[in-house]
């Protein structure tokens, strides 16, 4: 069992405890309602963390895979948005392929979730690993001081964490480890989710695309970590939702019976719109699959009537744009234009 329990630290600024109680008690009050009905108790949006400021401390953190080589590139672009970088053990650590062995790396999370100077975390990388250090995190202390939570791929686990447990808003964006290879248009929007400026997208799209519009919670990340909370704590609940996808290196076969999975246990059905970015390095078998990632996809939602939309710029390419996550969106699709815009 992890450390998130009904038990949270008061706020050093007033001496109350009550608040983060109160706030972890609805959150297991939504656990508890949603297995009975399906529903939450919670605001349709999540709660976002304050936007960040020059001179704001933010901590880069590797929860998962050990970092190749020294992140010169993204601190000096941090920096230059006026930002002092903290950089946490696991950043040098080695543990076989991790970045530190499971205790460390909590340990580390920890405390950057408890430091109330640190105004955002960011993940160096994803790679695996994630799902080995969660449950040892307390990330109670963030439904009371929320902070900005950044990365995609391995760290969607800590996405759908965070926001089902504490209904806190993240960035899935470019990580360290990214930032060399990263388009322009990416950093900026990065840039912007983390400072409050405005973000929005207009791109065109596929010709699979089906059209409508929709405005409901942002959530998703990448599908195989979607698939790996399904039925734990870090799962979440997918009515109404807008549901963004993305992977990378995954042959055909398993996309399609990772969708199938979702459909299965009924995540597809209720959703109010889907997202689809990039699936990268795709593989086929010897013997051809057959379908393509959107004709498996659009075969799998036939029977449902909610827009969809591919090829949105976002997961394991260069052009990966922030998307903030438990935010509600405008999502509005017209044969090959895309709008998405936040409320």
């Amino acid at each position: 069992m992890g450390k998130d329990n009904l038990f949270c630290r008061g706020s050093p600024k007033d001496g109350k405890s009550e608040s983060p109680k109160i706030l972890v008690l609805l959150n297991m009050s939504k656990r508890s309602l949603e297995t009975t009905s399906g529903l939450s108790d919670f605001p349709s949006s999540g709660l976002p963390p304050p936007y960040l400021k020059k001179g704001d401390k933010i901590a880069i953190t590797c929860p998962a895979k050990k970092l190749p080589k020294p992140m010169t590139d993204a601190i000096s672009m941090l920096q230059l948005w006026g930002l002092e970088v903290v950089l946490g053990e696991t950043v040098e650590a080695s543990f076989h392929q991790f970045a530190g062995d499971d205790e460390l790396r909590a340990k580390d999370m920890q405390r950057f979730v408890d430091d109330d100077s640190i105004k955002a975390i960011i993940a160096a990388r994803g790679g695996y690993g994630t799902i080995r250090m969660i449950d040892g995190v307390d990330f109670s202390r963030l439904a009371q001081s929320p902070k900005w939570l950044v990365g995609f791929s391995d760290i969607t686990l800590l996405h759908t964490h965070l926001f089902n447990n504490y209904n806190v808003q993240s960035i899935h964006g470019q990580m360290p480890v990214n930032i060399p290879d990263a388009s322009a248009k990416s950093l900026d929007t990065l840039r912007k989710a983390l400072f409050g400026e405005d973000l929005n997208y207009h791109f065109h799209s596929h010709e699979h695309n089906r059209n409508g519009k929709a405005k409901g919670v942002l959530i998703g990340g990448n599908l195989s970590l979607l698939l790996a909370a399904s039925g734990s704590v870090s799962d979440l609940d997918y009515n109404g939702k807008i549901l963004f996808v993305e992977d990378v290196g995954e042959y055909l076969y398993s996309i399609d019976r990772m969708m199938r999975t979702l459909k299965r246990a009924g995540k597809l059905k209720n959703l109010a719109g889907l997202i689809v970015g990039g699936f990268s390095e795709v593989k086929d078998n010897d013997i051809p699959f057959g379908q393509t990632v959107a004709q498996i996809v659009m075969a799998v939602v036939a029977e449902y009537d909610y827009p969809v939309c591919f090829d949105f710029p976002a997961g394991h390419i260069p052009d990966n744009e922030s998307l903030i996550l438990g935010r509600m969106v405008n999502l509005s699709v017209a044969d090959a234009n895309v709008n998405v815009s936040y409320l």
